[in-house]
């Protein structure tokens, strides 16, 4: 896929769209020194070419529910593109799974997923195996408590590949 150039501006633009979500147009504007029309005309482009996927907030969910939340991984016994087809579909459809991706190396898949109990979740995981998606062997890792959880540094990212 083609890279978008962006400058500056279009950069500290997403940063600070990235950090601090929707922002009126004054404040978006202050917080890249642009006047509000020029910054609201390119936050346009910006959306208009697909660079922001949406909007989103962090909510405070531990204060919410109780909920465990596993990290697993995933290896499948045969690595046939249907094989792999198959089981990202089915993991699409599951609400539990927040997140997974692909891997190279030892395990096929990493997947985030947050269930109400223990037990919820290995009755997911029994029914997954159940289904035969061809997994050989996964495993788990109980999330005890969040470290760090940021989205990635986008001046600094773009600064690096420019280099």
């Amino acid at each position: 896929m083609k890279k978008r150039s962006l400058d500056t501006i279009d950069i500290r633009i997403l940063d600070a769209i990235q950090k601090h979500g929707r922002l009126s147009k004054t404040r978006l504007a202050e917080m890249v020194n642009l006047s509000p029309t020029p910054c609201w005309v390119r936050l346009k482009k910006l959306k208009a070419a697909g660079l922001i996927r949406g909007y989103r907030s962090e909510i405070a969910l531990d204060r919410i529910v109780d909920f465990t939340r596993v990290i697993v991984t995933v290896a499948l016994s045969h690595h046939r593109k249907s094989d792999f087809d198959r089981f990202e579909s089915r993991i699409r459809e599951l609400n539990e799974v927040t997140e997974c991706v692909s891997t190279g190396g030892g395990m096929d898949y990493v997947l985030t997923v947050f269930s109400p109990s223990l037990a919820d979740f290995q009755q997911l995981m029994n029914s997954l195996l159940a289904d035969d998606f061809g997994i050989e062997r996964y495993m788990t890792y109980i999330v005890t408590r969040d470290i760090k959880s940021e989205p990635p540094d986008l001046v600094r990212l773009m600064s690096k590949s420019d280099a």
